[in-house]
């Protein structure tokens, strides 16, 4: 009893307060006869149901005649006009028992979304000369800088301008191993600074930012109905008003025809009522999307619908985008090809002394890879050759690092390596040639069994849409074993190739395209489900997408697509199950045989069991979330 007590909120402990007195008042009616009784039964039932028959009262009001509570004011009120007191009490009681379950159901369904609110952010240190002043996040303007102290949420996105630190970003990307950020680094708002503090230039005010964005689109989420969804609300308005009807023909018809008291018949139309009830239906099935949409939450994955969830199980065509979804966008090297006799460390070495004042990316990496200090007088003289490369003296002799053209100018004669998915960097050394440096736009550590999953899962195609050179495309496809790759497209070249796609897809069949950049755009919205890479993506393709990775992960689509199945599945359950129930309790009702209590358990009993089965969705989602923080650990 203190669990259930403790699981409630301050309305469900009034609710308790209530079932207590009315069960005391139940217990001193049945020693008493008469008026005394009655009115003891009487008070038993406005204590317990003035809410229901008030929601009945006001749902008349505003048009809305059927619906449970309707129902269940008839019901009950016609059972003690027949004289059925301590039914009509218990029928009432055992509905707001069903309704409290229901409500701490709920209640431990949001708290994985809700969860989320605490991540918003309650105010921020703004910096003013030596001092710092406590401001509301809102009032924070761009290029403003701000003091993240130890502990706390960093409250909006900016650049890192002094100090380095831990950031927990699990609340944002589900991960859960700490970030570390130094000056010049990104972060984002709702992470939080572990152990030191961090200045911070603000990028983004606060309702531009991650934390805001990512509010607007939890709060979102529940206006956008799934089918099931929509097929229970106009499943009630046909089915509730032809049981109502139903019963008052099971009242009348009989003992106008047939003969037979007029009280039985009575009697069975208003169980006929009580089990007609479509609580089960109504509360479970958003509950189950609720739940999901939470689940998906806990794996660091945002759904803006429960309609975006369903059409996830539908999914059979996966178009991906390259840089930035199945790659990491960054340059790395990915190989090192030494020439006979020389040495990997005296390549890398070479390579990164004659690269270390180049500011292009793909000299930025080379200088990355090599594990060492480099000095200013190592190297002399060196120049950008435009168009080739770079050079620089070293000990009195010149490196030459760049393309095959540069290196056909210096060595004509030598035969160079080609690269199947990235640039060769091609370094010569005192007239000779030394070997060469692969440098790609790295592929995600998860991109290759993302795809594997996916097949597993029963997509039937993955395709990659790509702007890069034709090798390059095909390259990173042919490693990851996809279906098809376009490559040298521009956006709108993007979009045709998607309507493309989607003209091949049968039926119910969906196609979703994942991106992360800002020329993704167009192709998310136009997609059935677009997912966008939520961490590192554009605000656009976030705003743009149905579903936001905010780990940036390719694997979490396959763990999403596992959640929306699992939530379809538990819905029809929920459905055919309450459906079932029904049917066999309201034939058995109308001929007399099932009774208040049976139509007790067709009501509440099938609505509790209901909900008891939607949250399962959550609980099978936390040993899902445990393997995900097993694998990031055994990574680490």
């Amino acid at each position: 009893m203190k669990k259930l007590w403790d699981n409630c909120d301050e309305d469900g402990r009034k609710m308790l307060k209530k079932m207590g007195l009315t069960l005391v008042l139940l217990i001193l009616a049945n020693f008493l006869t008469g008026a005394a009784a009655v009115m003891l039964y009487g008070m038993a039932y406005l204590i317990i149901g003035f809410d229901v028959l008030k929601e009945a009262v006001e749902g008349l009001k505003g048009g809305k005649v059927f619906n449970e509570n309707t129902l269940m004011a008839i019901a009950t009120i016609g059972a003690f006009a027949i004289k059925q007191y301590p039914e009509a009490v218990f029928v009432m009681f055992f509905y707001k028992i069903g309704e409290l379950f229901e409500d701490i159901a709920v209640k431990n369904s949001r708290s994985s979304i809700t969860a989320l609110l605490d991540i918003r952010p309650d105010h921020a240190w703004l910096k003013l000369g030596n001092a710092v002043k406590e401001t509301s996040p809102e009032k924070i303007k761009v290029g403003d800088v701000i003091v993240v102290k130890p502990g706390e949420k960093v409250p909006l996105d900016g650049i890192v301008t002094d100090g380095s630190a831990y950031l927990d970003t699990a609340a944002l990307t589900g991960e859960t191993k700490p970030s570390f950020v130094k000056e010049g680094d990104k972060v984002l708002s709702g992470t939080i600074c572990k152990n030191s503090t961090l200045e911070v230039r603000v990028e983004k005010e606060y309702g531009e930012s991650t934390v805001a964005k990512i509010l607007e689109m939890v709060e979102n989420a529940s206006e956008k109905k799934a089918p099931a969804e929509n097929f229970i609300t106009q499943f009630s308005k046909i089915y509730t008003p032809l049981v109502v009807f139903g019963a008052i023909l099971l009242a009348t018809i009989p003992p106008l025809f047939f003969g037979g008291a007029f009280t039985d018949w009575l009697y069975r139309a208003l169980v006929f009522l009580v089990i007609s009830c479509p609580c089960a239906l109504v509360i479970s099935i958003p509950l189950s999307f609720f739940g999901g949409i939470g689940a998906a939450s806990r794996a660091g994955v945002l759904v803006k619908g429960s309609n975006y969830l369903e059409a996830l199980t539908h999914v059979k065509t996966f178009v991906f985008d390259k840089t930035g979804t199945l790659t990491k966008g960054k340059f790395a090297v990915t190989k090192v090809l030494p020439n006979e006799g020389v040495s990997e460390t005296e390549l890398v070495f070479l390579a990164a002394c004659c690269e270390q004042f180049s500011p292009h990316p793909i000299a930025r990496s080379i200088v990355d890879y090599y594990d060492g200090e480099l000095k200013k007088g190592d190297v002399s003289d060196s120049q950008e050759l435009v168009g080739l490369g770079v050079s620089a003296n070293h000990d009195g002799k010149t490196i030459y690092c760049g393309n095959a053209k540069l290196m056909k100018k210096v060595l004509p004669e030598t035969k160079l390596p080609e690269s199947e998915i990235g640039t060769q960097v091609y370094v010569a050394y005192d007239g000779k040639y030394v070997g060469s440096l692969e440098v790609a736009d790295v592929i995600k550590e998860d991109s290759k069994e993302a795809v594997s999953d996916l097949r597993a899962a029963g997509v039937q195609k993955i395709v990659m849409l790509t702007g890069d050179a034709r090798k390059v495309g095909e390259g990173v496809a042919r490693e990851l074993g996809l279906d098809d790759v376009k490559t040298e497209l521009l956006p709108q070249d993007k979009l045709e190739e998607v309507e493309k796609l989607k003209t091949e897809l049968d039926g119910q069949d969906k196609l979703a395209f994942v991106g992360d950049g800002l020329n993704d755009t167009p192709v998310l919205a136009q997609s059935d489900v677009g997912i966008a890479m939520g961490a590192l993506g554009s605000d656009a393709a976030v705003e743009a997408a149905d579903v936001v990775l905010m780990s940036d992960e390719p694997s979490a689509i396959v763990r999403v697509m596992k959640i929306a199945v699992r939530t379809r599945k538990i819905v029809w359950e929920n459905i055919s199950f309450a459906l079932s129930v029904k049917a066999i309790c309201l034939v058995l009702g109308a001929l007399g045989i099932a009774g208040m209590w049976q139509a007790v358990f067709a009501d509440v009993g099938v609505t509790v069991l209901a909900v008891l089965n939607s949250l399962r969705i959550l609980y099978g989602q936390k040993d899902s979330s445990r393997e995900i923080s097993d694998k990031v650990k055994a990574h680490a």
